[in-house]
């Protein structure tokens, strides 16, 4: 498995998606070569993956750190690590300044089992948004 042949089989769903969700997957080359997803109707949201030898990781980024009102820095992380354990699928971290939602797969993960979680990440990524915007400038 690699991100290439995840590309392929993705943009190979047209409408047949289980999930009902249209892909547009572009490799993108350097040091770790990655697949940039967007889904149709969410282009603002793209997904990240990258494969190793253990895992597909997924990562969508969500805002920066200077998007957050400052004085609700607290209360924005105390909200994300209550609704991390009830996030399917999904956790919280934050890459240099900037807040993500990731999920990450084995490598022996069917196509299905990464368009599920794509999709999984993708539906939580729009709702964490709305679900902080309170937090955010």
């Amino acid at each position: 498995m690699n991100i290439h042949t995840i590309a392929d089989h993705l943009n190979g769903l047209g409408d047949n998606s289980e999930t009902g969700m249209n892909f547009d997957c572009q490799p993108i080359s350097g040091e770790v070569d990655v697949l940039q997803i967007t889904i149709l109707g969410r282009e603002e949201l793209p997904i990240f993956v990258s494969v190793t030898d253990d895992q597909v990781l997924c990562i969508s980024y969500l805002w920066g750190v200077d998007e957050v009102k400052p004085d609700s820095i607290p209360a924005m992380h105390e909200s994300m690590l209550e609704m991390n354990i009830p996030m399917p699928l999904s956790s919280f971290s934050k890459i240099g300044d900037k807040y993500v939602v990731f999920g990450a797969l084995s490598i022996g993960s069917s196509f299905n089992d990464i368009e599920h979680e794509l999709a999984v990440l993708s539906n939580n990524a729009v709702e964490v948004i709305d679900d902080m915007s309170d937090y955010l400038l």
